[in-house]
C-alpha cells in the first residue's frame, strides 16, 4: 500500500508538470518584410528591436506590393490585399509582417476605404504596417510600436482599453506617443504565447 500511494504521488506529479510546461508556447518565427522602397535600413532596425523579443527573426529583401492591392481612386493599397498575399508566404510555424512607407486602407463599417496605420488578422499569421500616418517628430519609435500591436493582433490579442498599452485601439488617430508598453494583461497573455519580454 505504501508502494502504491508513492506511485501514485510520482505520476500525479509528473502529470502536474507536464501540464505547465505546455502552457509555455515557443514564439513563432518572426518574418519581416519590407514592401515596395521601404528603406532597407529602417528594416534592418525593425529586425533588430524584434530580436530583442524573439531570436528566431528573418528578414527578407525587399519585393514589390501585390499587384490587385493597389488602389487607384486613392494613390494607396489596400492593406487586406497585402496581408492575404504575405500570408501564403511563410511556413505553419511563422508570422509575417510587411513595411509599408506607402498609404494603406482597408474596408471598416460603411466606409469601403478607411485609411490605417497598420492591420492585422486576429490571430493569424499576417499583418501590415505603414509609417505614412505617423509623426515625423517619433517616426521610428513609433512604427516600432506600431509592428508590436500588429503582431500582438497575430498573436490573437484584441483591442485594450488601457490607453497606455501598446494595444490601444487608435479610432482613427494616432495615439502612439501616449502608448509605453503592454499592460499587465496583454503582456501575461503573450508571455503564455512564448514572447519573450520583461
Amino acid at each position: 500500500m505504501k508502494y502504491g500511494l508513492i506511485i501514485f504521488l510520482f505520476l500525479a506529479f509528473s502529470c502536474k508538470n507536464e501540464k505547465s510546461e505546455s502552457s509555455n508556447k515557443s514564439q513563432k518565427v518572426i518574418v519581416i518584410q519590407p514592401l515596395g522602397d521601404f528603406k532597407i535600413e529602417k528594416a534592418k532596425k525593425v529586425f533588430a528591436e524584434i530580436k530583442t523579443i524573439n531570436p528566431n527573426v528573418v528578414l527578407r529583401t525587399n519585393i514589390p506590393f501585390p499587384v490587385k492591392s493597389f488602389y487607384s481612386p486613392r494613390n494607396r493599397y489596400r492593406a487586406d490585399s497585402i496581408i492575404k498575399s504575405l500570408k501564403n508566404n511563410i511556413g505553419i510555424d511563422s508570422v509575417i509582417v510587411g513595411l509599408s512607407h506607402f498609404d494603406i486602407s482597408t474596408t471598416k463599417n460603411d466606409v469601403e476605404d478607411w485609411g490605417v496605420m497598420g492591420l492585422g488578422y486576429r490571430p493569424g499569421k499576417a499583418c501590415v504596417v505603414s509609417d505614412f500616418r505617423l509623426s515625423p517628430k517619433n517616426k521610428n519609435k513609433q512604427f516600432y510600436k506600431l509592428v508590436l500591436h500588429e503582431l500582438g493582433h497575430t498573436a490573437g490579442l484584441s483591442h485594450c482599453a488601457v490607453k497606455t498599452c501598446l494595444m490601444r485601439d487608435a479610432k482613427g488617430g494616432n495615439p502612439l506617443d501616449e502608448e509605453k508598453e503592454f499592460c499587465r494583461t496583454c503582456k501575461s497573455y503573450l508571455i503564455k504565447e512564448g514572447w519573450q519580454l520583461i
